[in-house]
């Protein structure tokens, strides 16, 4: 079982600008990450399995809604505290993390923000500690990034709701108790409704033969004339903002857990650099190989400075969707980029299970394109700035 000798890079002392407490959170995930991740992670993997015992140790540190208020059992967290879990948590692999973003941000941030008092108290709970799994039913077979054209829909019987439809490449859908899933009324308005595991007419078939996030569990949604009790509509906030202000949530979680992979790409590259020995010297000390690391170092900088400023605008309630979208896409990009030069720095070396890095570059095939693909969140970008709608 191989050893986690990560050293976190912080070349601008960024850590200056984080409080005891965020210090401490991140420490408490960190450790767990080396102890209970990275000595398992690769063979989980290489199964395309999902390891379900971790899921008691990402509630005890906080990974599940940190940010949820406490009396609902969340850890009433701020949100660079949430940040900086998911940033551990990707540094040991992003299937790990989109278990926990799934978790926080599309499953227990619309509970928290749209439902009732008694919705809040039945699953919040529950998901905070693990007991209960949720996921997140938004993406349909024929629409990924035109979500509002969804065709999922139910219909008022009068005392319940029924609901047909599909969805697919649903994170955590194989194992979740609870999918928090959107559909249009008979008025096309959309909706978000509590769905459980166990009601008559829905299934979740899971997804397999990913090259991509193999560690986490994939599936679809079947939802064949369920019948969904009527307390289990979310009441407070319809259309298709609702979905999309979840979605916020998760990409912001998403621009913080990249910098962790991309860190762990560049601290392997770095050690194996300075270890391995070519024409009588260490390859660090070839200029092309300084100038990768220099690059790689550089990037994750600034990512650091954008996510740190972007946390200070979400505690402040201030940062836009086309902030976070910017910060997404930026970071998603640049840790893939990482991964690919890191991979080259170790040479063939780089393409085995004894090193994280191909692992971490097949993951963020998937985390770049996910939760609004990468020329998505550019055009994002390019309407705020214009205000020229070129999704028209």
């Amino acid at each position: 079982m191989k050893s986690d000798l990560f050293e976190a890079p912080d070349y601008y002392h960024v850590d200056d600008l984080l409080t005891d407490e965020h210090k401490l959170v991140r420490s408490a995930a960190r450790e767990w990450v080396k102890r209970e991740v990275s000595p398992i992670i690769e063979d989980y993997a290489h199964k395309a399995e999902f390891p379900t015992q971790l899921i008691k140790g990402l509630a005890n540190i906080g990974a599940f809604g940190p940010y949820i208020p406490i009396e609902y059992g969340g850890a009433g967290l701020d949100q660079i505290s949430y940040g900086l879990i998911m940033q551990e948590i990707e540094r040991g692999d992003s299937g790990v993390r989109s278990t926990a973003s799934v978790q926080s941000s599309l499953v227990m941030y619309p509970i928290w923000k749209y439902g009732n008092e008694a919705q809040r108290e039945k699953y919040l709970p529950k998901l905070a500690n693990g007991e209960w799994m949720g996921c997140f039913g938004l993406t349909e077979p024929d629409h990924g990034s035109n979500p509002g054209n969804m065709v999922t829909n139910f219909k008022d019987k009068g005392d319940h709701y029924l609901l047909n439809g599909a969805k697919m490449w649903i994170s955590n859908a194989p194992f979740a108790q609870v999918a928090v899933v959107w559909a249009k009324d008979e008025n096309d308005r959309i909706h978000g409704l509590l769905v459980e595991r166990g009601m008559e007419g829905f299934s979740t078939p899971e997804t397999h033969n990913k090259w991509s996030l193999r560690a986490s569990a994939t599936g679809e949604l079947i939802f064949d004339n369920v019948k969904i009790p009527k307390e289990n509509l979310l009441p407070n906030k319809s259309g298709l903002g609702a979905p999309l202000g979840c979605l916020d949530s998760a990409r912001y979680g998403i621009a913080w857990g990249a910098i962790g992979a991309a860190m762990d790409c560049y601290d392997t590259a770095l050690r194996y650099s300075k270890e391995r020995m070519q024409f009588g010297k260490p390859i660090g000390q070839f200029q092309l190989q300084q100038k990768k690391l220099a690059e790689m170092i550089t990037e994750i900088t600034k990512a650091q400075l954008l996510t740190w400023r972007l946390g200070v605008l979400r505690n402040e309630d201030k940062a836009t969707s086309a902030q976070i979208s910017m910060a997404k896409r930026n970071n998603v990009d640049m840790a893939i980029k990482i991964a690919r030069e890191a991979r080259q720095i170790l040479g063939a070396m780089g393409i085995t299970g004894e090193y994280s890095i191909m692992r971490h570059s097949m993951n963020l095939e998937s985390v770049i394109t996910y939760e609004g693909t990468h020329d998505i969140h550019l055009l994002i970008t390019g309407l705020d700035i214009t205000g020229l709608n070129a999704f028209k």
